[in-house]
């Protein structure tokens, strides 16, 4: 089934999580098609995962374009988000639009995601005005980093839990049509599920949210270095991959591949023909003089 702004929503209604992955090249795209998952983002996670950056900061938006267009031709029915980098909507609703308008013209996106509650308020509203929906993204906001003082769980008091359920609640009315919640303790992420009429994903926010997100790459164990707590080994790819890749460089080094069903064969008389003409007089000056021309 296909899955739209509709369907999703209507999942909440039943009662039905909702599965979302980070995806950031067309054949990963494929293989989750395949396996069924209900919505693709291309999160600005790339930076960190893709481009070997500290942080998502340095992310711009003809990244992300560049990485949904190519996510995009792998799907057919998987619902597709792209996120809006740092300063791609933070300094004007003109900005807004026009960067989102890109993510969807360009990158194929059907819909966009930025991070922050009632201070971007009036984005989402312009973003939705011009018809993009938009997924609101509020506790931890990775953009934020520097502001936060690091990756920290967000709504541990009360100021900051009430600042979190109102950020919700503001992002909803201004017209998104789902929401993530990042690192948000397990009980205030299940009751703002529950007094939300739109979706949430959480990642870092227990199973009371209506779906839950992961970074592929975290949830294939590619990475052997941190592991947050929120995330889940759901097979070890990594050292699959490095197993891989050791026995390839074993193989070449020792000759063991190419092997002999890997390579391709020609005609024992052509063979012998080019041969004879490569140890002419003449076919060497030949060679010698097409060098000279180029």
């Amino acid at each position: 089934m296909k899955n739209t702004v509709t369907s999703l929503q209507e999942m909440k209604q039943r009662g039905e999580k909702i599965s979302m992955l980070t995806c950031y090249d067309y054949s990963t795209a494929c293989l989750m098609e395949e396996a069924g998952i209900n919505a693709i983002l291309i999160g600005d996670s790339l930076g960190m995962t893709m481009m070997g950056y500290s942080d998502t900061l340095p992310v711009t938006v003809d990244d992300i374009i560049h990485h949904c267009a190519s996510v995009s031709r792998g799907l057919k029915d998987t619902f597709l988000v792209a996120d809006m980098p740092f300063m791609s909507y933070q300094t004007s609703v003109y900005d807004a639009v026009k960067n989102a308008g890109r993510l969807v013209k360009e990158g194929h996106a059907q819909a966009v995601k930025l991070e922050g509650g009632a201070s971007v308020c009036q984005q989402i509203k312009a973003i939705v005005n011009a018809d993009i929906p938009v997924v609101a993204h509020i506790g931890l906001t990775p953009q934020s980093i520097n502001a936060f003082g690091g990756f920290k769980v967000q709504g541990k008091n009360i100021e900051r839990a009430l600042q979190i359920l109102e950020d919700a609640k503001a992002v909803e009315e201004a017209g998104a049509f789902m929401v993530t919640l990042e690192c948000v303790p397990e009980e205030l992420a299940t009751l703002i599920s529950k007094e939300l009429t739109i979706p949430t994903i959480g990642i870092g926010a227990g199973n009371g949210c209506d779906g839950q997100v992961l970074v592929y790459q975290d949830m294939l164990g590619m990475f052997s270095g941190f592991k947050p707590k929120f995330v889940k080994h759901f097979a070890n790819i990594g050292e699959e991959m490095k197993r891989a890749f050791s026995q390839y460089d074993a193989e070449v080094k020792s000759k063991a591949f190419p092997a002999e069903e890997h390579n391709f064969k020609i005609d024992p008389e052509v063979m012998a023909a080019v041969e004879s003409a490569a140890s002419t007089k003449e076919f060497k000056l030949s060679l010698d003089y097409e060098t000279e021309l180029a």
